[in-house]
């Protein structure tokens, strides 16, 4: 049986593309939970397509693996994917963004034992200037605001963003569309909010994810088609690549046409896109 708004374990957001100002959008979560509390939940974010979720087996897995790793409930996985389903089956592009919380409950940070699980769904427009990066690149700065390192978190989606928003705001600060982030041991990790392929000799590379940052779902779509090497990665090897993308579920593969006072020329990123990924 589907559970909707105002049912304890599952609720949803009918956003459908509307202002943020419209009341479907407010007060969804209580005071109490615990998602607002400590960040103690997860989510994902994915590209709609024609009413299909791309890539959803593997958003899908994302939600297991938090769950499991932050030690959440079993979720109730066919629901989720029935309530996305009836939200995106009439959208041509959208952004779909479920987001999971232990609920309210437990005794300061230690959680109940049996939580309730709060569960949002929200369909948002897609940013329309992703589309023009993918077509003419982007240019990147390095990030003052390096991540630390957790091995417990590293890799997982969860509602813990505060450093992502310190990137953000660093961003504005500087001439750039986006950032390189690196850990506080100066290895690159990811962008503001997407993973880095590096092109080198005719060989691909991503970051270590061990200790820090966000294992994004197309990154994974594309380890599993193409060879691609882990490893650690200095700022100043990044810039001596022969061509550098970044990537998510939304932006797919945007190529980076200058990282500071390092020019890359914009057709030989397309090449080499074509020719190591597929794209």
């Amino acid at each position: 049986m589907i559970k909707k708004l105002g049912i304890a374990e599952f609720f949803y957001v009918f956003d459908t593309l509307k202002k943020e100002s419209d009341v479907d959008n407010q007060q969804l979560f209580s005071n109490t939970d615990r998602g607002l509390a400590y960040g103690d939940g997860f989510f994902t974010t994915a590209l709609v397509r024609d009413g299909n979720v791309d890539l959803w087996p593997l958003h899908r897995n994302r939600l297991v693996e938090c769950q499991q790793r932050l030690g959440f409930p079993e979720l109730r996985l066919d629901e989720i994917e029935f309530l996305v389903q009836e939200q995106v089956k009439d959208k041509a592009e959208a952004v779909l963004k479920i987001l999971i919380t232990r609920g309210e409950g437990g005794r300061g940070y230690q959680a109940p034992e049996t939580p309730q699980l709060s569960v949002s769904i929200q369909v948002l427009p897609f940013p329309s200037h992703y589309t023009t990066w993918q077509q003419n690149g982007i240019e990147v700065a390095l990030s003052r605001v390096k991540l630390g390192i957790q091995p417990l978190l590293a890799g997982l989606k969860t509602l813990n963003r505060l450093e992502q928003v310190l990137i953000k705001q660093d961003a504005l600060t500087l001439v750039c569309d986006d950032v390189i982030v690196t850990d506080i041991n100066d290895r690159v990790i990811e962008a503001s909010a997407a993973n880095i392929i590096m092109i080198k000799d005719n060989t691909l590379y991503t970051p270590d994810l061990s200790g820090s940052g966000i294992k994004g779902v197309f990154l994974s779509a594309l380890e599993s088609k193409h060879d691609i090497r882990i490893k650690n990665i200095a700022f100043d090897e990044l810039k001596a690549a022969d061509g550098v993308f970044i990537c998510n579920s939304l932006m797919q593969l945007v190529p980076v046409v200058r990282i500071e006072n390092k020019h890359f020329d914009i057709a030989d990123l397309h090449e080499l896109k074509r020719r190591f990924l597929g794209k």
